[in-house]
């Protein structure tokens, strides 16, 4: 198993970060909120601006991502991979998530299957914050027991979908299996 230093690490991790933020900017998304300012925190889930600052409900779902990626590789890939080769692979799938995301097929799936009727794709700002989120998962996975990584997701999970009825696990299924009743409960109906 071939060990890279933290530097490597570090630099392949930016390097993968930095050209994910600029395909997003030829793809034709905003570097920050066409608003004209960034906020640390927009709280506002059906809104034109979320999506488009640093955090928002949805960063909680990125962080989940982060401990699902460190569980996996873990799982499958810890005796021949290193941590920080581990997470170099789970920043390009964050990265390439993100991209895929963005593109105008995934967009306007969203919208028109979800609640979410004003989401025009995520702000270069708002997109490399989900994968620094994902990258803020995968360390404290690496760090907490597995039962208080899975305590936290399982709060977060519920504590989100309560405050705005949307999570990782429902935005998962209405992009794939999108169901009626979850659309009207989203809705508020």
């Amino acid at each position: 198993m071939m060990k890279l230093s933290r530097s490597q690490i570090l630099t392949a991790c930016v390097g993968i970060i930095a050209l994910q933020a600029v395909i997003l900017l030829f793809m034709g998304h905003p570097l920050i909120c066409k608003c004209g300012y960034v906020k640390l925190w927009h709280g506002v889930a059906l809104s034109s601006e979320n999506s488009q600052h640093i955090s928002d409900w949805y960063s909680s779902s990125h962080i989940i991502h982060g401990f699902i990626f460190y569980a996996l590789l873990w799982l499958f890939a810890r005796d021949r991979l290193s941590f920080g080769t581990r997470l170099i692979f789970a920043v390009a799938v964050e990265a390439s998530w993100e991209l895929i995301e963005n593109t105008d097929y995934l967009i306007n799936r969203y919208r028109g299957i979800t609640v979410s009727l004003d989401y025009y794709g995520d702000s270069v700002i708002n997109s490399v914050s989900d994968t620094l989120f994902m990258v803020l998962g995968f360390f404290l996975a690496s760090r907490l027991p597995i039962w208080l990584t899975m305590a936290i997701a399982l709060a977060l999970e519920l504590f989100v979908g309560y405050m705005i009825r949307d999570n990782l696990t429902l935005n998962v299924v209405m992009l794939l299996w999108p169901i009626d009743a979850v659309l009207q409960w989203q809705a508020g109906r």
